[in-house]
């Protein structure tokens, strides 16, 4: 079995700019090649999860998304992207409250399974306490960062393993 680094997408990888509904607006951070790189050096696997409500929410296609998302593996050498396109208010087969939805943690169980993933070495990173909660009730190690909502906008009072101002400071100090 293989640890890996759980990712969230906007704020952790991407600039957060609310829906990003096509990869014009998608703005990678220049540093997060270098770090998923670095990652698997590591010997971890980097898997994006990311909770998506702009399919639910009728601002975009699902085939809009995995365009998207297509972009951003191959612009970052991602190993795998997981992504909830649901939520509790959205429309059609898309509202729905479902496992996969962060901070509940189908996303994360399901790459669990399809790659083998040893839980207890991995690490979940984010930016929003969803993410943090999501890694906690998964049993990961949960790192929250500052480049996105971080400390300042967090919906809840959660207790991160550890805060890191971005991803490249968190990488500066993986070490398998």
């Amino acid at each position: 079995m293989r640890p890996a680094v759980f990712l969230d997408r906007d704020g952790v990888l991407c600039v957060e700019k609310g829906y990003i509904t096509n990869t014009d607006q998608l703005e990678i951070f220049p540093y997060t090649k270098k770090s998923i790189e670095r990652i698997q050096e590591n010997g971890f696997l980097a898997i994006c999860i990311t909770n998506q409500s702009a399919v639910g929410r009728g601002l975009m296609t699902e085939q809009e998304l995995k365009k998207i998302h297509e972009y951003l593996i191959a612009e970052t050498g991602l190993d795998a992207l997981y992504y909830c396109p649901h939520h509790p208010e959205g429309y059609g087969i898309y509202k729905c409250i479902c496992n996969c939805r962060k901070p509940k943690v189908g996303m994360l169980k399901k790459a669990a399974e399809d790659y083998k993933i040893d839980l207890s070495s991995s690490y979940m990173i984010g930016d929003r306490a969803s993410d943090i909660l999501c890694g906690k009730s998964a049993g990961v190690r949960t790192i929250l960062l500052e480049s996105g909502y971080g400390t300042r906008y967090l919906e809840q009072n959660v207790d991160p393993d550890l805060i890191y101002t971005d991803l490249w400071e968190f990488v500066q100090h993986l070490r398998r």
